[in-house]
């Protein structure tokens, strides 16, 4: 296991609880929103955005920049605050979410927020789009890296493994999947809905790399992350296994909080629990 300076671990769990204060403030002022999904994605976002993606807020369209793409596009209010702390565009922004207006609409829209790659939320086409980003950087001899997070839901998908199979046969080693296993989608566990088990093992078979963490976990989410870089000859998934709701008491593990705002007695509870204001 790696080892990694604990003034950076330190750093990044600040971070990672700044940004569940800006999910729940988000989707408690919209009265809409989706902060389940949001808040199992926060570990792995900052990690990305604080640490391990090679980009400029200054100059949001640089050619040399890594990608990420959320395909998981509900899940929007936690990279909108990564995206916001990371200097894309004002913090005071994200009390806009989902308003009339707003850059920052319920699913992220690339044509009106700065760092948004693609516009997602249509469940399973994401990937698909990293497939071809990965794919153009091999065209035009750049050596930027695309991420892509996909939701443990997505793999009910035939698009995603449409994409998997083709980022496998192009060898397509500048790609890196995540996957949000939190176990719960829109309507109830996955097991009950669609089994997507054994996934690890699907994923070996269509080619690619796998890698199996503790997606709350900083040390293995940043090994994992800087791996996948220096694999060659096909592309990486990493399984990341997390509790949807994280960091909430009432919302951890609570398929109601997919798609739920915090009511005000609610808000006020998750920010006593993450020590933030209300």
């Amino acid at each position: 296991m790696a080892v990694y300076d604990k003034r950076l671990l330190k750093k990044l769990e600040r971070k990672a609880n700044l940004i569940r204060r800006h999910v729940v403030r988000m989707t408690h002022l919209a009265g809409s929103g989706h902060p389940g999904g949001s808040l199992s994605a926060v570990e792995v976002i900052v990690a990305l955005y604080f640490h391990i993606l090679n980009i400029d807020p200054k100059k949001p369209k640089w050619e040399d920049r890594d990608r990420f793409i959320l395909s998981k596009g509900h899940g929007c209010p936690a990279w909108y605050a990564a995206l916001a702390e990371r200097g894309f565009f004002s913090v005071k922004d994200l009390d806009t979410l989902r308003k009339l207006g707003s850059k920052l609409q319920g699913h992220p829209d690339m044509k009106v927020c700065p760092g948004v790659e693609a516009s997602t939320g249509s469940e399973g086409q994401g990937l698909s789009m990293g497939v071809g980003m990965a794919l153009a950087a091999r065209l035009d001899r750049k050596l930027y890296h695309t991420y892509v997070m996909v939701g443990d839901g997505e793999m009910d998908c035939g698009q995603t493994w449409e994409a998997a199979m083709a980022a496998s046969h192009f060898h397509v080693h500048n790609l890196t999947a995540i996957v949000d296993r939190n176990m719960l989608q829109l309507d109830g566990p996955t097991a009950q809905i669609m089994s997507i088990e054994p996934l690890a093992d699907k994923w070996k078979a269509f080619g690619w790399e796998v890698e199996e963490i503790d997606g709350h976990n900083f040390t293995e989410i940043l090994k994992a992350l800087e791996r996948s870089k220096d694999v060659k000859g096909k592309p990486n998934v990493i399984i990341a296994h997390t509790v949807k709701g994280k960091g909430v008491s009432f919302m951890e593990g609570a398929v109601g909080f997919h798609g739920k705002a915090p009511s005000k007695e609610e808000y006020e509870q998750a920010m006593k629990e993450l020590g933030g204001e209300p």
